[in-house]
């Protein structure tokens, strides 16, 4: 085999083991890709039941509701609701008001299961997803 052959094969298998590499990456990223939304974006976009997603806006005022350990609420972005279901103690933080981002996915009847809440720590703090889509939507009302 002439030298230059050999360098052309090394370069082909290198390209061939370059892509699988990429491929392998991709699909690993793409399963553990978390998309983020508000209520308003979920009522735009058509999403597929039991797919993982990230909801966040403002705890509704007088949604919150608690049957042992399964909590139910609403999350509002001031344009939309959904209601959310929650199996798990909420964190001590949560409130009625405040942002929230709620983890989980989307059941076939447009109600949303949560398998993680997280609550803002401070009156001073939103998630940054939050504000940004708040901001996005001009909803956001920053008081400082």
């Amino acid at each position: 085999m002439k030298a230059k052959h050999q360098r052309l094969l090394t370069l082909l298998v290198g390209i061939v083991g370059l892509g699988i590499a990429v491929f392998l990456v991709s699909s690993a990223f793409r399963d553990n890709l978390v998309f983020f939304y508000t209520p308003s974006d979920l009522s735009h976009k058509k999403i597929h039941p039991e797919q993982r997603l990230r909801m966040g806006g403002l705890v509704e005022q007088n949604s919150l509701r608690q049957d042992g350990q399964t909590v139910s609420f609403a999350i509002t972005d001031r344009k939309n609701i959904l209601k959310v279901n929650y199996k798990g103690l909420l964190p001590d933080l949560f409130r009625e008001g405040q942002g929230v981002v709620v983890e989980g996915h989307l059941s076939e009847s447009g109600l949303f299961q949560a398998e993680t809440v997280l609550a803002k720590h401070d009156e001073n703090y939103m998630p940054k997803e939050v504000a940004d889509k708040l901001k996005e939507k001009g909803l956001w009302q920053d008081d400082r």
